[in-house]
């Protein structure tokens, strides 16, 4: 698994200590195994959550400003727990609603001793930003016009949006509602990955 991983990230030019790549396959290795007892995902297959969860979450790194980050619907920490490996410095609040999917986030944090994470059981609407953050993250977690209805209090007023998005939602984009402007749109890269990647960077008109 190492060894693909390897691979992989030189593909898409990622450069990542051995301790990154080791907690990056230990993840892949407990979402297979509690996958199993908990559904956690679709992707049945470890090779396949190489290239679908941790590559397509951290493509998006280097588009990334900041230090606090939120990832709202993280479901089992996607993008949330790839990225805090493989940025140490910054921290990263995973929140999502099922109780079983934050379970299986805390025995992460633990196993892997991911000190830049914290888990945390709650409906985004009811959960207080103090302070603010730096950044609002989702992943196939709602449209564009729900995502900054339901967060807007989340980031601070440098903060932003940052929606990851298979096939560009022009759609969604043209139904942003006022006071809300794309800062960004890049087209991601990953490799092995079919379909359209990208991802829309959002900030609040000040």
């Amino acid at each position: 698994m190492i060894n693909k991983l390897s691979a992989l990230l030189k593909s898409a030019s990622i450069s990542l200590t051995d301790l990154q790549k080791q907690q990056l396959v230990g993840y892949v290795d407990m979402l297979h195994k509690w996958n199993k007892a908990y559904n956690l995902t679709s992707v049945r297959d470890p090779e396949q959550m190489l290239v679908r969860h941790i590559l397509d979450s951290i493509v998006v790194e280097p588009h990334l400003e900041g230090e606090r980050f939120i990832d709202v619907g993280t479901g089992p920490g996607l993008p949330g727990v790839p990225l805090a490996i493989v940025r140490p410095q910054a921290h990263f609040t995973l929140l999502d609603s099922l109780g079983k999917r934050v379970r299986f986030l805390r025995q992460v944090q633990h196993e892997l001793k991911l000190e830049n994470i914290t888990p945390v059981q709650s409906r985004v609407e009811d959960f207080p930003a103090d302070p603010p953050f730096d950044g609002v993250i989702s992943r196939a977690f709602a449209s564009l016009n729900d995502m900054v209805s339901w967060c807007h209090h989340l980031p601070g007023s440098e903060g932003r949006f940052y929606a990851l998005k298979g096939q560009l939602p022009q759609d969604e984009i043209a139904a942003l509602p006022a006071g809300f402007v794309v800062e960004k749109v890049a087209s991601l890269a990953v490799p092995e990955l079919e379909g359209e990647r990208h991802l829309v960077v959002i900030s609040a008109k000040n």
